[in-house]
């Protein structure tokens, strides 16, 4: 996972924060590909794509995280 720790944290935010959340208006995909797996209606392969797509760059920071906080702890 050190391919992990070579990511630059802004990077890794920027990333999140444009392609996590777009697009915006009317809402996040990320938000409502979310709200379709809690619902069990996402079963679309093109809607499963848009899940990994826009969750991939907040799965990385949220593991950037747990990381970061691991290093410290020990």
């Amino acid at each position: 996972m050190e391919w992990l720790d070579r990511i630059p944290w802004w990077i890794a935010v920027a990333a999140a924060l444009t392609l996590g959340l777009a697009p915006v208006v009317p809402e996040p995909h990320l938000l409502e590909k979310l709200m379709m797996l809690v619902q069990g209606r996402l079963f679309r392969p093109i809607d499963i794509f848009d899940l990994l797509m826009h969750g991939a760059p907040w799965l990385i920071v949220v593991v950037k995280l747990l990381r970061m906080a691991g290093k410290q702890a020990r």
